[in-house]
């Protein structure tokens, strides 16, 4: 049946389909695996896109299971494939193998200390490309980037996916480097921001998604440096995924306009970060 605007932008943000697969017009369809590991979306910019999400930069694993899966539609559906280029797309740029590998990075020190752009500089020297939380043309919210390649033709898979691989240790040394530069040079200051965010997602009466991504990030790093105890990654990676305006919504059960989603997004993070029983937040 067709997905109501809402659908799809709850989808968009589990990361399940694309911006572009949510806004474009025509027939079009997506067909998800339960456990939402894999996703097949029909008639986004290509017939096919699949798309296989694994954590714990397994690149390996994501591999070998969308492999699998490409290996057994090939068989019952025919690709168009020319023997000297490749795989043919509707964009030239995934013409070859069609992949593209992708590994998602928090990198708030390397934005606090403004290091980010040469580090991306140097990324696109190698053939790699920086995208924003939800892939091409997005925004980079909280401090997560996506490095992926940006090469398909003339190179295997193993290569395109090695050359990824290879670069993601680098760049957590980096970021790594970047935080212990934060610490050495003010550890008093960095402390400060980071319980600044942690009190004021705490505290806050609204807030917009932007700022609480913001705040996140900064909460988030201040858990791996040991700076806040009373809370775990876990529960943070929630609050970036449940404070987006469509999973709001759906935890709400109704439709919110903006100003009455700024004020449930900060009563979510306070009963959430302060351990608060549900209130009555009905606004009829």
């Amino acid at each position: 049946g067709q997905l109501a605007g809402l659908d799809r932008q709850f989808l968009v943000e589990r990361q399940l389909i694309s911006r572009e697969h949510a806004e474009s017009d025509g027939a079009r369809a997506v067909a998800i695996r339960q456990g939402e590991q894999v996703s097949v979306m029909i008639n986004e910019e290509d017939h096919l896109r699949i798309q296989v999400l694994h954590s714990g930069l397994d690149l390996g694993g994501a591999w070998e299971q969308i492999n699998a899966l490409d290996d057994m539609i090939e068989g019952r559906a025919t690709y168009a494939f020319h023997e000297r280029l490749g795989y043919l797309t509707a964009c030239p740029t995934n013409v070859g193998t069609g992949l593209r590998v992708s590994v998602m990075l928090h990198l708030p020190a390397l934005v606090i200390t403004r290091q980010i752009e040469k580090v991306f500089r140097s990324l696109q020297k190698i053939s790699l490309a920086v995208r924003g939380l939800y892939g091409e043309g997005s925004q980079a919210m909280g401090d997560f980037y996506q490095i992926s390649n940006q090469v398909t033709l003339g190179r295997n898979e193993e290569k395109l996916i090695g050359d990824v691989a290879d670069v993601v240790p680098v760049m957590i040394e980096y970021e790594r480097n970047a935080r212990e530069f934060l610490i050495r040079k003010s550890q008093q200051t960095l402390h400060d921001r980071v319980c600044r965010a942690y009190g004021i997602l705490r505290t806050a009466q609204t807030i917009s998604s932007e700022e609480t991504m913001h705040l996140l990030s900064s909460v988030r790093m201040g858990i791996n440096l040991g700076l806040i105890q009373d809370v775990e990654i876990p529960t943070v990676n929630k609050l970036f995924i449940h404070t987006q305006p469509a999973h709001l919504q759906k935890l709400r059960g109704t439709v919110l306009d903006t100003e009455h989603r700024n004020i449930e997004r900060a009563a979510y993070l306070r009963r959430l970060l302060n351990r608060d029983p549900p209130a009555d937040t009905d606004q009829n």
